[in-house]
């Protein structure tokens, strides 16, 4: 294939991994097309000639995913089809010197904070003064809004510190600014992503300061539903329960990884809480948020994981009644302090745990949402499928969550709010009639 001049290029961004992922190829694509430079996401129509991969380096899934597609990209490269591959992101940070060598046909990797070498590389110029110019990868209503960048924790299973550094918090200012710039674009609703919400403002302020940033979020106009992902439990900052109380576009849903019940999975973690610990801030957030929907995260298979670990933490699962729930088998990764541990338990029985402890939160998400039959929910309209309308409640954040099946002959446009009543309870989603 014949190379195209700078303004003739057409790139193409491929997200892997995570929301955070995410924002930063909304990002480059924003600096882009500032650039002149035609900018697609998930291009199907191939009629581009330089890729961008943006990897995940997480989990061995995640990291198997990101080299596929890699390897995918060469192979069209390789066809003529492509005149140019590159490569960012958090594998690519982790793994760059052994990458190169194994991927030669790739024309340049780069790291999780090197968007101004990929412009360059693309003949872009960096423009400083695009705060919160993204072109968004998501629908048009909602938009996830990276608060900070990096982790300070040093959480024995977890590689993210190598790959994202040190917890840099962006300033509030900056933030709610980036908000305005958000909602004049037609989004309704912002999900807070952080590597861990919580510690925010600490480095920028000397003190947590979330509440303050959600007070000011929400009193952007236009700005319909905040959400909170990411909170880690540890000194966790019970105020910005306040704020969440206090503001209606805050939604009452708190996604907080715990990883583990067992105190001696906790403490070979490194998590730097027990469970009673976590039972009483659970039981101070309900307290504080009567009907919040609590999210969790968890890890089965940590290197010394016994069966008695495994049945305290269906235990804790069934006492706490968490709203939803979601599970990882452990990894084992290179440069972390469990990568000294003996990764003892085999694949097969990691996945077989992993599927007992969601068979008993499974239970309880039926009895959840049955509970919710007969009342009604204010619920986004987030796409049209199979003839049928798609939605969430404020209890459900995107693609994790349930999702409300809405029964309508009317038209309903997309992004909008509607009430439904739920008539019918699943698993893991709603169905319901819109009522005035």
């Amino acid at each position: 294939m014949k190379a195209r001049s700078r303004k003739g290029n057409k790139v193409n961004i491929i997200t892997l991994g995570c929301s955070k992922n995410m924002v930063d190829s909304e990002v480059l694509s924003g600096q882009l097309a500032a650039n002149e430079i035609d900018v697609v996401h998930e291009n199907s129509k191939l009629d581009h000639n330089i890729v961008v991969v943006n990897t995940c380096g997480f989990i061995d899934k995640a990291k198997e995913e990101s080299v596929n597609t890699i390897l995918d990209q060469v192979a069209l490269k390789q066809k003529g089809k492509l005149d140019k591959v590159y490569v960012t992101g958090c594998l690519s940070q982790r793994y760059r010197d052994d990458l190169e060598k194994e991927i030669p046909e790739v024309d340049a990797w780069f790291g999780t904070l090197e968007l101004p070498l990929i412009l360059q590389e693309l003949q872009a110029d960096y423009k400083a003064e695009l705060l919160g110019e993204r072109l968004l990868a998501t629908p048009k209503h909602y938009a996830y809004l990276k608060i900070s960048e990096g982790c300070n924790r040093t959480c024995a299973f977890c590689a993210i510190p190598l790959m994202r550094g040190k917890h840099i918090s962006r300033p509030i200012d900056e933030l709610v600014q980036e908000a305005e710039l958000l909602v004049k674009k037609g989004v309704k609703e912002i999900m807070l992503i952080a590597q861990e919400l919580t510690y925010y403002g600490l480095d920028l302020y000397k003190k947590r300061s979330l509440s303050e940033l959600l007070y000011k979020l929400s009193t952007v106009p236009g700005l319909e539903w905040i959400r909170l992902h990411y909170a880690y439990p540890s000194k966790f900052p019970l105020e910005l329960l306040d704020a969440m109380r206090d503001c209606d576009n805050v939604c009452n849903y708190l996604d907080m990884p715990l990883q583990h019940a067992s105190n001696n999975m906790l403490q070979a973690m490194k998590r730097q809480i027990t469970r009673e610990e976590m039972e009483t801030l659970i039981a101070a957030i309900r307290e504080k948020v009567p009907g919040i929907c609590l999210r969790t995260t968890l890890i089965t298979g940590f290197p010394g994981e016994t069966r008695e670990d495994v049945e305290e933490l269906k235990d804790f699962l069934r006492r706490m009644r968490f709203d939803r729930v979601g599970i990882f088998t452990y990894s084992h990764e290179e440069n972390t302090s469990a990568y000294d541990l003996v990764d003892d338990i085999p694949a097969a029985e990691k996945e077989a745990r992993a599927q007992e402890i969601m068979e008993v939160q499974q239970e309880i998400s039926l009895e959840k949402n049955q509970e919710k039959v007969g009342k009604v929910f204010k619920v986004i309209v987030d796409k049209k499928e199979a003839g049928r309308y798609l939605g969430r409640t404020e209890f459900d954040s995107v693609e994790v969550d349930n999702e409300v099946v809405i029964n309508t002959n009317k038209k309903l446009a997309i992004g909008t709010f509607v009430n439904v009543r739920i008539s019918k309870a699943f698993d893991y989603d709603l169905e319901g009639e819109i009522v005035a």
